[in-house]
């Protein structure tokens, strides 16, 4: 199956060099200039779409604010392009539901790793036994990538935060390490300074009311990593 991948940056260098190389990696590419263009590509193509690649820094807006319009429309993959050596930046984008990073200047060949990844992972969801686990009132659809509240409102979830609330839902009560958790949702462990993974964590106890202070659900084991402490029920019924 083609995987269609719609690509914004001003650099069209870049661009072309991505386009080039993608298409020999048996990829469909759509590409744009700037925010505008961005969204109207994505609008038009929005189902066929697998990957979006946004460059942070763009003449008409930034990659954030196209990061944000993504996630209200759909729960496609979001890697984000940043020149800035500022962790704050990466920081900023996985907050606002990209999947990953990369910084500039990038070899092709670790952005084409990465976007592997991310499709692999998403493809291991179909394969999944049970479609829904039921925990504190909350219902993951495994099947949809959504999750249901208390309240029976549904909210689609970004490709990290799902991998991360899926992986933390098969395996309650048991501890579960950085790298692991590191290696499901990105596909690569984590630098000594790299906070990417609680911030997401921060993010899916937000989604989850989890008190961040004194947190009921996704308790943090001091050394290891994270525990997901409660009862989990899964099945196929809806």
């Amino acid at each position: 199956m083609t995987r269609t991948i719609l690509i914004v940056d001003d650099d069209q260098k870049i661009r072309t060099l991505l386009k080039t190389y993608l298409e020999k990696n048996q990829y469909e590419v759509r590409l744009a200039h700037d925010g505008a263009s961005f969204l109207a590509e994505f609008e038009r193509f929005k189902d066929e779409i697998s990957l979006c690649i946004l460059d942070v820094m763009l003449p008409d807006t930034e990659g954030f604010a196209l990061c944000q319009a993504v996630r209200k429309r759909s729960d496609v993959p979001v890697i984000m392009l940043t020149a800035s050596a500022d962790e704050t930046d990466r920081i900023v984008g996985l907050e606002l539901g990209a999947d990953d990073y990369i910084g500039k200047p990038f070899n092709p060949r670790e952005l084409l790793a990465r976007i592997k990844a991310i499709h692999r992972r998403s493809g291991q969801d179909r394969g999944q036994t049970a479609r829904y686990f039921r925990f504190n009132g909350f219902c993951l659809d495994i099947l949809e990538r959504s999750l249901i509240d208390p309240t029976g409102e549904t909210s689609a979830l970004s490709g990290m935060d799902f991998q991360l609330l899926k992986l933390l839902v098969e395996h309650p009560g048991e501890v579960l390490d950085r790298s692991r958790l590191a290696e499901v949702t990105r596909g690569r462990d984590l630098g000594p300074l790299d906070r990417s993974l609680d911030v997401q964590v921060s993010r899916l106890r937000q989604r989850l009311h989890d008190d961040g202070k004194q947190p009921a659900l996704i308790k943090t084991v001091r050394g290891s990593g994270y525990v997901f402490s409660t009862t989990v029920t899964a099945g196929n019924a809806p």
